[in-house]
């Protein structure tokens, strides 16, 4: 019952912040959610390595990432098909605001790997040793990714109109 309670605790501690900075990666907050809910079942499933953990919250941000990095890596078609124009992706999300959508789109031009450091750095807030510990990354790479993940937004935001990705952002 111990390690239920843990988790309850966890999940109304980190819940609201996970989905917060899973949705910057992914953009889609059902996918947020979902990612973030699996993370919780693990726990639930396997506590003990939860439970030993050092950091609680980075150890959930972890496999929430994980388990969003795989349901990227299974959505690649249909992102395929979104920029070759096959498939219609709405102009607005309800609830957001125009400036939300346009940094979400930005966002998903960027590089998986870039685009999750900068998520972690700016929405969640970490600092660049936290972001290279989640991402298991020398703190070098992160800065780096974060350096052109900034020079690759203000460029997709200052655009008048969404330009299909070139081979250079598609690297940022």
């Amino acid at each position: 019952m111990e390690a239920e309670d843990t988790v309850r605790q966890a999940y109304q501690v980190y819940y609201r912040r996970l989905v917060t900075q899973v949705f910057g990666l992914v953009g889609d907050l059902a996918e947020a959610e979902d990612a973030v809910q699996e993370a919780f079942a693990r726990v639930l499933a396997s506590p003990r390595s939860f439970l030993k953990a050092d950091d609680a919250e980075r150890w959930l941000r972890v496999v929430a990432l994980n388990v969003a990095r795989t349901r990227y890596r299974r959505r690649w078609l249909f992102d395929k098909l979104v920029r070759a124009g096959r498939v219609d992706v709405p102009a607005a999300v309800p609830g957001l605001t125009a400036d939300r959508v346009a940094l979400l789109t930005a966002l998903r031009r960027l590089a998986p790997p870039t685009r999750e450091a900068v998520v972690l750095h700016y929405l969640a807030d970490l600092p660049v040793g936290e972001v290279a510990a989640t991402l298991g990354v020398p703190e070098g790479t992160v800065k780096a990714r974060l350096s052109r993940g900034r020079t690759a937004l203000a460029r997709f935001l200052n655009d008048d109109e969404a330009a299909p990705l070139t081979e250079e952002a598609r690297h940022a």
